[in-house]
């Protein structure tokens, strides 16, 4: 997580952080098929990223992720 939030500040020197954005992944598969994961990679990439966005521009509980998370 550490790499990720220190990668996010350098970008926010050249982006508003409020333009900035998190995602698991850039949205491109490495196959036809998609890229094998298994429920419990995925469970743990999304917290990884919901973490790693709390630390980087705070918890927002209106969003209701807490109990998402929970």
């Amino acid at each position: 997580m550490d790499e990720l939030v220190s990668r996010i500040r350098e970008a926010s020197r050249f982006v508003p952080l409020e333009r900035l954005a998190v995602s698991p992944q850039c949205g491109f598969s490495n196959s036809v098929m998609g890229s094998a994961i298994t429920p419990a990679d995925e469970e743990r990439k999304l917290r990884l990223i919901v973490e790693t966005a709390w630390r980087v521009w705070g918890e927002d509980t209106s969003l209701g992720w807490r109990s998402i998370c929970q």
